[in-house]
Order: structure tokens, then sequence, then C-alpha cells
């Protein structure tokens, strides 16, 4: 039987390749669901200040070195995907996961638990998270945004699903014992999970999927050095900008909405999960704008549309609440909105074939931005005493936001 014919019989869970790899997409939705419980954090946080006696800035340590370690692991992770494969990969990730949750169960102490769940917890994130969006970018070759948006929506809904589970569980079995079921259970998923992931054969493609795009990048020669490429750091500044501003206001979501606009804090609470909402179904939204419209062109509308939520907060006034939902509806839409434009640039301005160590590297300015945005904010508080302070330069990042997607995220015209 030639290549060709292979490819054409190719099948997926039984059903031709084009149609059983639809199929792939909530399989990846899911390890990424159970591996971003880890922004579901605050339902653990007063539960184990009482049992650890400990403060609610020691309390945050975990969950912040977690964040660090996933950004660090994801560049590393990349470079390994090829090598090592997806299926070892996710397995891999989810024994890491797994395991930082059940032995978080055991820590008797703030330091203890920074390593197990910060630290091991973290590190199994950053291994996994980006095996997922390989592998359905490797099965879209004609539909890459679409596909990996769809994919990351699990991530982005995680806190609506894991945080209510997690409340649930601690109210019936505390704290401790409920880290060590959910590692138990997301364990168990993920290494199920792993068994069915595969990659496509080389070059696989449904049929005449090119004449569908009229963005199609079949004929761009990619930049053979990523750190030597000058669409590379434009896409990283503008990547980083993004992500600084989201992840900025949502620290800030719900003591903006009890402090600024006085509203009590179980609207506040109940806000968040709306936000969570706009935040996952933006991911497809800008993953399939991003399949067809010139990347510049979707960052500055999304720089577009933080810069009227922050207009609009900077001049809220107290009861405006209509306001303040509005707003940060689009806070939380633009910062999903960009973990969908970041990878599918990606993989249109270098090799796809590349695309997990590319992507690795480029992911490094979600880590600044996470590092940055979660500091700034409070700081800000701490200095002027309000929060609507921390909009000014939020606004002021929007602008250049604007500008350097007009300019720095385009291809290098030298390729």
């Amino acid at each position: 039987m030639s290549i060709s014919s292979q490819k054409t019989d190719l099948k997926i869970f039984g059903l031709p390749a084009r149609q059983g790899r639809w199929l792939l997409i909530p399989l990846g939705m899911l390890v990424l669901l159970c591996l971003g419980t880890v922004y579901s954090w605050s339902v653990f946080r007063k539960p184990l200040e009482g049992e650890l006696n400990i403060g609610a800035t020691a309390s945050l340590l975990p969950y912040t070195v977690a964040l660090f370690f996933y950004a660090l692991l994801m560049p590393i992770a990349g470079f390994y995907i090829p090598r090592w494969g997806v299926r070892v990969m996710t397995a891999l990730g989810g024994i890491v996961v797994g395991g930082g949750y059940i032995l978080s169960s055991f820590a008797d102490s703030i330091g203890m638990m920074v390593l197990t769940y910060g630290v091991i917890a973290g590190t199994g994130v950053g291994i996994a998270y980006g095996v997922p969006m390989v592998v359905v970018s490797k099965w879209f070759p004609d539909k890459k945004g679409l596909a990996v948006g769809l994919t990351i929506i699990g991530f982005g809904l995680s806190p609506i699903i894991t945080a209510p589970l997690a409340n649930e569980l601690i109210s019936v079995y505390t704290v401790k014992p409920t880290l060590r079921i959910l590692g138990i259970i997301f364990t168990v998923i993920i290494l199920g999970i792993a068994i069915a992931l595969r990659l496509p054969p080389k070059d696989w493609h449904p049929d005449n999927h090119f004449g569908n795009n009229p963005n199609s990048d079949t004929t761009f020669n990619y930049p053979n050095n990523l750190l030597k490429s000058k669409s590379f750091y434009g896409l990283w500044v503008c990547y980083a900008i993004g992500t600084l501003i989201g992840l900025s206001a949502i620290g800030i979501s719900s003591p903006v909405g009890e402090e600024v606009i006085n509203i009590d804090s179980g609207l506040a609470a109940t806000s968040v999960a709306v936000f969570a909402l706009f935040n996952g179904i933006s991911r497809p939204l800008f993953g399939w704008l991003s399949d067809r419209f010139k990347p510049h062109h979707v960052a500055i509308a999304s720089y577009t549309l933080i810069l009227i939520a922050c207009i609009m907060m900077i001049n809220a006034q107290q009861e405006d609440t209509a306001t303040y939902l509005i707003a940060f509806c689009v806070f939380w839409f633009c910062l999903g909105g960009w973990l969908a434009i970041a990878p599918t640039t990606t993989l249109r301005f270098f090799n796809p074939e590349q695309y997990a160590q590319n992507y690795g590297i480029v992911f490094t300015a979600y880590g600044v931005g996470a590092l940055i945005g979660t500091l700034i904010t409070g700081q800000i508080r701490d200095w002027f005493g309000s929060y609507t302070f921390a909009f000014y330069p939020m606004a002021l990042l929007a602008v250049i936001g604007i500008f350097a997607a007009s300019f720095l995220l385009k291809r290098d015209v030298s390729n």
C-alpha cells in the first residue's frame, strides 16, 4: 500500500481521520481542564490558613510558585515533546501534577506546601500544557487557530467547574483529603487520555485544505532561527503586553468590585465565574479570527477593547455595577484571546514542525506578564490608596500594544 493510500485510509477512534480528529479536541480540553485547576487555588487558601496557621500572603505563595514553574517548564518541555512523544509527555505531566496534589495533602507547613504544590504540581502543569495544542495543530492544518482555541477552552473554564467541585469536597472531607482526591482523579484521567493521543503521519492534511483559507501560509519560507527573527520579538512583546494587562486585571477583579464599585463580596465572587466564562469563550473566537485575518489586525482589535475597558473603569463611580461587569468581562475576554492569538501566530510565522519548541519559547512572554502583572497592581493600590489608578498604566500599555502590533507583529520581510 502506498504512503498516499495509508494517509487516505487513516482512522482515528474507528472513524476516517477527517472526522475522527475532532474527538481529539475534547480529550485535549479535558487534560487542560485538570491542569487549569491551578487557577482555583483561592478555594484552598482560607482552609489552609486555618490548618497551617498562616496569613493571606503566605497562603498565596504555593499558587505564585506554581505559576512560575508552569511558565518555566513550558519552554523546556517543548524541546522534549518531539523526542519523547506526546503520549509520554502527557503521562509524565499527569503523574507529576497528580503527585504534587497528593503530596500536598500530607504537607504540614507552608514551606512543604510550596514545594509540593508550587514546585511539583506547577512543574507537571508546565510539562503537559503544550501537548494537546501540539496534537490538534498537527491534525488541523486547515483550522489551526480554531482547533487550538477550542482545546485551550479547558484551561480557561477550569475554575468554573473545578472550583465548585473542590469547594464541595472541602466541605465534606476538609482541605487535605480534597487535595489527595483531586490528585488521584487528575492522574487517572490524564493517564487514560495520554494513551489515546497520537500525531498524524508527516505532512498529513485533509484533501484540498489549502484552498479553503485565503491566508494560507504554504508558500512562506520560515525563519531558520527563531531567536534571530524580528517576528519573534514582535510577537513576544505583544504577547507580554496582552498577558500583563489581562493578568493584572484578573488579580484585582474582586477587590475592585468591593472597594471601587462597592458591591458586596458575594456578588464579587459570583462575577468572577461570569468573567471566567468570557475568558473561555474568547479562545476559540480569537483562534478562528487569527486563522482568517492578519495577526496584527486581531491584536489591535484586542488592545482597542482593553483600552475602552480601562477608560470605563477610570471613569467608574460607586454602585456603577454595569460598567464594572462589562469592563472586566472585556479584560478576561481579551486575556483568553491572547492565549489563542499567540499559539496561532506562532504556527503561522514559524515552522509548524518545530511548534512545540517555538511556542515554548514564545510562552516565556506569559511568564513575564504573570510575574509583573500579579505584583504591580498591589503596589499601585498601596502607593495611591485605590485600585482605580491601576487602570492608567494599563491603558498606556494598551496604546503601546497597538503601536507594537502595527509595526512589529509581522513576518520578517527578508523571509
